[in-house]
């Protein structure tokens, strides 16, 4: 790896990091603007870009280097989350975050030879899905697991974890949270063609 590589590379892993980390804090506050406050958080309008992160270090170092982007932000923005934010956030975030944003890359990838804004838009919109689904069924579901008749908290104190679920209505939350992804899933495909270019010089095209 390069000098250059290895800048890009702190790059992507630190704008990967913040926005993980702040969208863990932000995802705990309501939105309370225009009676919002019960269907949207503030970290529905960050975590989104954390999917343009990918998808930029998937066209700079291909596949192999965007899961490393993944791999290593993982493990940094889940270990700051569980000390800025509460365990059961940071377990969520870190479950919806590392399967979506696998996902991710491999349906980017798939989608390589596409014209170039089908795959981040493509690839966001379904892996947001995922991650939407697991980031708030985890996070905020109060009840008992399907199965198990244990609530979340149960399994984690029994794990040495304490911790209490905050009672959001998650349901109407992960719904709206979706549809502000599609949202920025669109208005991000100018941004990411404008730095596309940017790169251009130092792309890895290859998987």
């Amino acid at each position: 790896m390069t000098a250059l590589d290895r800048r890009d590379f702190l790059i992507a892993l630190t704008a990967m990091t913040l926005v993980v980390l702040s969208s863990n804090i932000l995802v705990q506050y309501p939105f309370q603007h225009l009676g919002l406050g019960d269907y949207l958080t503030w970290g529905a309008f960050s975590y989104p870009f954390a999917f343009l992160v990918t998808d930029l270090s998937n066209r700079r170092f291909g596949t192999q280097g965007a899961r490393r982007v993944v791999y290593v932000g993982f493990l940094l923005a889940v270990g700051l989350s569980f000390i800025l934010a509460t365990p059961r956030i940071a377990i969520a975030s870190g479950a919806a975050f590392l399967a979506a944003q696998l996902l991710d890359i491999g349906i980017f990838s798939s989608l390589r030879g596409k014209a170039w804004w089908v795959p981040p838009f493509m690839s966001s919109v379904i892996s947001s899905a995922l991650d939407t689904a697991i980031f708030f069924s985890v996070a905020f579901y109060c009840g008992a697991v399907p199965g198990l008749g244990l609530t979340i908290d149960q399994i984690l104190a029994a794990v040495g974890i304490a911790d209490q679920c905050i009672a959001l209505p998650w349901v109407n939350l992960a719904v709206a949270d979706y549809l502000v992804k599609l949202a920025l899933a669109a208005l991000a495909i100018a941004p990411y063609g404008a730095i596309l270019t940017i790169m251009r010089p130092r792309l890895q095209r290859t998987a």
